[in-house]
């Protein structure tokens, strides 16, 4: 093989090389990147399995179907204050009690109590305080989550 022929096969190369990177730099530019679908304003942050969602950064929670479907939210909330923070993840309900009152303060009322960990629950509360763990609900929504909600559905909690 002669001296010109190595080097036209480099210079092909190197011209294949360049074409390829420039060509994909063209593809890239002219398909634009696929995005995470946004999220609708007001709707609930967790999975559509979740029965009841609560957002404690947004102070907001919302009951579905289980299916994908809003019930009703958003709704105002208070959650749990500095070293009695409301617990995050996936529970389910595990008991409801309409007239429950509190064992560990003082016997106070927790109406329409709908508990999905050990002292955890939605209840009515006050929306201007920081619960003690639970998650308050005005009147009219502590009820409404109250008659919603059975033993076993899904409950998430994010941040």
């Amino acid at each position: 093989m002669g001296r010109h022929q190595k080097h036209s096969e480099r210079r092909l190369a190197r011209t294949a090389i360049t074409a390829g990177a420039i060509g994909a730099g063209v593809l890239s530019a002219a398909v634009p990147a696929v995005a995470a679908p946004a999220q609708a304003p007001g709707a609930p942050p967790c999975a559509a399995t979740a029965k009841a969602c609560v957002s404690i950064s947004q102070q907001k929670a919302w009951i579905g179907d289980g299916k994908g479907t809003l019930v009703r939210g958003p709704v105002p909330i208070t959650t749990g204050g500095p070293g009695n923070e409301t617990p995050t993840g996936v529970f389910h309900v595990m008991w409801k009690d309409q007239y429950h009152h509190s064992r560990e303060y003082n016997q106070a009322p927790m109406p329409n109590s709908v508990f999905f960990a050990p002292g955890d629950a939605f209840h009515g509360g006050s929306l201007q305080r920081a619960s003690a763990g639970c998650v308050h609900l005005g009147d009219d929504d502590s009820k409404a989550f109250f008659d919603f909600l059975q033993v076993n559905d899904e409950v998430q909690i994010v941040p």
